[in-house]
């Protein structure tokens, strides 16, 4: 009987995903081999579809790269506003997320899917733009070509000899809900790249020589054609599992190879292998482990697992299957995975089981809809004298025992013979001998195969003995009842072996049961780690029970060095318990994102298999076990449970990574509030005594200035130079509180910028003059073009820039040194630089400078509390630009202040910008 059922957790796993895509926008991509195939036309033409049937649609982003037919095709859509984003001077046009995301239309086309946003974007990808977008429940077309995408860019890459830096995961790929090829011939290409259709005229013809020559686009094409149709087989065996379809569709060429116990397993895996890549087709090995099988010997299984090794080593999906009958698992799993040819080994004939059929033959008649193809036997390989079938100390596994059990099959028979006994003048002898039967069933389903024989022939010799005439004798009057005792013993010996097969099963459901518990239960107990000792204390406890291994933890530091190996309970207090760990080893694993040591191909004499850690967004550490058993190592489903408990590992590692980030950040912010609210209270209080001890400093320096010493009756310079010393450190401290006050202004959002269109002379000279008393002695250059145009800033607070900058050079280089203010413009910004040729800025802190309470190195203490540079920074970025600092190779600090242009209004004859009148627009 075919158990046609779906699989519950199948059904439940089914429901969650519908349920998460009803609440998901729908993706659809538009594929192709190369530019100019026409995606964004096709996706267009699609759009104006949808939009004719009622679909709100609108334009994110579409790059028609000057292409007329595209543009006329983009006609009509509504076309939602890009978002400015500047780069290195210049401003850049991107796709504006925020605004498709209030806009929330119904449909958003949002062209070229691998794009790389620019510095400062939420996203670094515009495919993150995109899952964002269908987490918002909007749908998205989009396109991509086939060598953006991360699988296949560095074959494209070996063909074409031009590596593409932007790529898109395969898996953003495989989860569209739809996805239209759009194909064209090479020739047809070539011909439009000729006519100027897919790029400029002296482009064009630089790209047909490089890129776009005719062998690339073949074999681009190629490679789009078999992509799609992997993507096309994927979606087909969904919806095979989804309607629950038993017949396999031969849709393509696929192969599955069947692994017995014999030794010619890697013989058929690498005649597998060729056929596969003879045909490009995918292929499968798989091994079914039957009862029987449960008893081969050491050799025998190692050579099935170094075949199935093998296989996986090859790139075919490997499986072991647990089931009593081959044939009925080989050919349920051929149906569901839709795998048309079987290839079996010949079986080996035996002159003393020629009733057997062989196993190919029974296949076929079992699945008459599959190619079932038996490779020729190679007698040197068939016939090994070194690999028993079962090692002597299991060929009688099956049939022990506790003496226990035999002593329960004897009173079984015992008890029954009493039952017959006192049953025996009032019923017949058939009866009484169904009273043996039910001794041997339950015997063989309590005890198993060995003492449900021993019941079957005490049964038949006591049911002879006390009850079939003459009594009391093993001599039997009637033949028929010769027939009794044959049915009681086939009956005992049936019973044995079908209660072996189900006790096999029941133990590998019970293994299962109890790998995916504690699968369960190690995912439950991660979920609520919080410290990296808590996850290898979790991960000690599990890996040890479900592989029989003891683990090493090994977590990266900030430079992404490995540190010493944390080993759980398994380890001792300091360490001497757990598994010697080599770092080398377990960097190179690290580093590279691979396994590495036992069971591997990199390094496979390590005693330690060492597993990469891999996270969503990066490798947090290495993993590292000790086997007690490492012909583990070579079962599929140990890898596959290793590789699983691996990424629970390392999905704990990140989210406690992400909350101590999240935790510091919020520590951080509270500290700086608390910080900026003190500076702001301080400076507060402080400024009204500050101004009275200025005023006062300066009427006491006014009194003694007309004051005469009672000594020399002339004015007492001494007292009145220390009125003066007062005021000056009076107004030095009122200015430190200022900066202070302004800080904390600045980093809370209150200040309000007052933007007007001016001059920038008239603020560098206003700073200068209030800088004069701080550069003393230091020469000061200033060159601005006349030409040079209106900026649109706040004049209070560039004063304090420059104020700051020239302030800052007074301080910091020798007097007699010569600063200078320089100012041109470079594209759609200003470039203002401030030099000196002081010390400079240590190898290193260019960008430290910019740090609050930071200040330069000097040997001569200098006054401030390194706060300048901060606001300077501050200002700048509030009126959108930039400063940095740099040393210059002359010797001497440079800063550069980018500010951008804009759109200066119209000037009337005298220079003025032109103000609109009340109630006019402005331009």
């Amino acid at each position: 009987m075919s158990d046609a059922r779906p699989d519950p957790d199948q059904l439940l796993a089914r429901l969650h995903d519908e349920a998460a895509r009803a609440t998901r926008g729908k993706l659809k991509i538009f594929f192709g081999a190369s530019a100019g195939v026409g995606k964004t036309y096709g996706m267009l033409a699609a759009a104006r579809m949808q939009r004719e049937q009622g679909v709100d649609v609108v334009v994110g982003i579409v790059e028609t790269h000057g292409r007329a037919e595209t543009e006329a095709a983009l006609a009509g859509f509504e076309q939602l506003p890009r978002r400015s984003h500047e780069y290195r001077g210049r401003a850049l046009a991107e796709f504006d997320l925020d605004g498709a995301l209030a806009r929330k239309p119904a449909l958003i086309l949002v062209d070229e899917l691998a794009h790389t946003n620019v510095a400062g974007s939420r996203h670094p990808k515009r495919w993150q733009d995109v899952e964002e977008l269908l987490a918002a429940g909007i749908d998205v077309y989009t396109t991509v070509n086939v060598q953006h995408l991360d699988s296949l860019n560095d074959v494209v890459g070996g063909i074409t000899g031009i590596r593409v830096r932007e790529t898109v995961p395969d898996r953003v790929f495989d989860l569209a809900d739809s996805v239209v090829l759009i194909d064209l011939p090479p020739d047809e290409l070539l011909q439009r790249l000729k006519e100027g259709k897919v790029y400029l005229p002296d482009q064009a013809e630089q790209a047909i020589q490089r890129f776009f020559r005719k062998g690339n686009l073949l074999a681009l094409r190629e490679l789009a054609l078999r992509r799609t149709a992997d993507r096309v087989d994927g979606d087909m065996l969904q919806y095979r599992r989804e309607q629950s379809v038993s017949s396999v569709w031969q849709t393509r060429d696929s192969q599955l190879v069947c692994i017995g116990p014999g030794t010619e397993g890697e013989r058929l895996v690498r005649r597998a292998a060729r056929q596969a890549a003879q045909l490009d087709a995918p292929w499968h090995a798989v091994y079914v482990e039957t009862p029987a099988l449960q008893r081969l010997g050491a050799g025998r299984r190692k050579a099935i697992l170094t075949a199935l090794q093998l296989a996986s080593d090859m790139d075919a999906e490997t499986a072991v299957l647990a089931d009593a009958d081959p044939v009925q698992a080989i050919t349920r799993y051929a149906r569901e995975h839709n795998l048309a040819r079987l290839l079996v080994g010949a079986s080996i004939p035996h002159a003393w089981a020629f009733w057997r059929t062989p196993f190919a033959t029974r296949l076929a008649r079992h699945a008459p809809d599959l190619d079932v193809i038996q490779a020729a036997r190679d007698d040197a390989v068939a016939r090994p004298a070194a690999l028993p079938l079962s090692e002597p100390g299991q060929r009688f596994a099956a049939w022990r025992a506790p003496a226990s059990a035999w002593l329960a099959s004897v009173g079984a028979c015992a008890v029954a013979a009493a039952l017959g006994g006192l049953l025996h003048p009032a019923v017949e002898l058939t009866n009484i001998g169904m009273l043996f039967l039910l001794a041997v069933v339950l015997v063989g389903v309590r005890y198993g195969r060995g003492p449900a024989v021993l019941a079957a022939f005490l049964g038949v010799a006591a049911f002879d003995f006390l009850f079939v005439s003459p009594q009391f004798s093993f001599a039997v009057s009637d033949a028929q009842y010769l027939v009794t005792f044959a049915v009681m013993l086939s009956v005992g010996l049936i019973t044995g072996q079908l209660t072996a097969g189900l006790k096999y099963q029941a133990r590998v459901a019970t293994h299962r049961e109890a790998r995916m518990r504690a699968l369960y239960e190690m995912s439950r107990e991660l979920s609520g780690a919080l410290l990296p000792e808590q996850i290898a204390e979790i991960c000690a406890r599990f890996v040890g029970q479900t592989l029989d291994a003891r683990p090493a933890l090994l977590l990266a530091d900030a430079g992404d060095r490995l540190r010493p190996p944390l080993y759980g309970h398994l380890g001792g207090q300091d360490g001497t318990d757990g598994p010697m760990v080599d770092m080398g080893i377990a960097q190179w694993a690290f580093d590279h994102g691979e396994p590495a040591g036992a069971g591997t191909d990199t390094l496979p004499a390590a005693p330690l298999l060492y597993q990469p850690l891999r996270a969503p967004m990066n490798v947090r550490g290495v993993l590292a076990l000790e086997f007690k058993d490492p012909r583990r190592l070579l079962a599929p489903e140990q890898r596959r449970l290793l590789d699983t408990l691996s990424s629970l590992v390392a999905i704990a590692l990140e989210r406690v990574h992400y909350v101590q980030v999240a935790q510091d950040t919020t520590v951080q912010m509270e500290s700086e509030q608390l910080r900026n609210s003190l500076l702001a209270a301080l400076s507060h209080d402080l400024r009204t005594p500050l101004t009275a001890l200025v005023g006062e400093a300066e009427v006491l320096a006014n009194a003694l200035a007309n004051t005469p010493s009672p000594d020399t009756q002339a004015p007492d310079t001494r007292l009145r130079d220390t009125a003066r010393a007062i005021r000056d450190q009076a107004m030095r401290l009122g200015a430190l509180v200022n900066n202070l006050l302004d800080m904390a202004r600045l980093q809370a959002g209150h200040v309000q910028l007052n933007l007007q269109w001016q001059p920038l002379e008239e603020v560098v000279g206003s700073a200068l003059t209030l800088a004069a008393p701080l550069l003393g002695a230091r020469t000061v250059t200033v060159d601005l073009p006349p030409a040079l145009p209106f900026l649109e800033f706040d004049a209070i607070l560039m004063e304090r820039v420059f104020y700051n900058l020239f302030e800052n050079a007074g301080k910091y280089t020798p007097a007699g040194s010569r600063i200078a203010l320089s100012a041109r413009v470079a594209g759609d910004w200003m470039e203002i630089r401030v030099t000196d040729n002081g010390p400079g800025l240590p190898r290193g802190r260019e960008e430290a400078v910019f740090e609050k309470f930071t200040r330069g190195a000097r040997e001569t203490p200098v006054s401030g509390v390194g706060l300048g540079l901060a606001i300077c920074r501050a200002i700048v970025e509030a009126h959108h630009g930039r400063i940095r600092a740099e040393n210059r190779p002359e010797g001497g600090v440079c800063f550069v202040i980018t500010l951008p242009l804009g759109s200066p209004p119209a000037m009337d004859p005298e220079g003025e910008p032109l103000r609109p009148m009340p109630g006019d627009d402005a331009p």
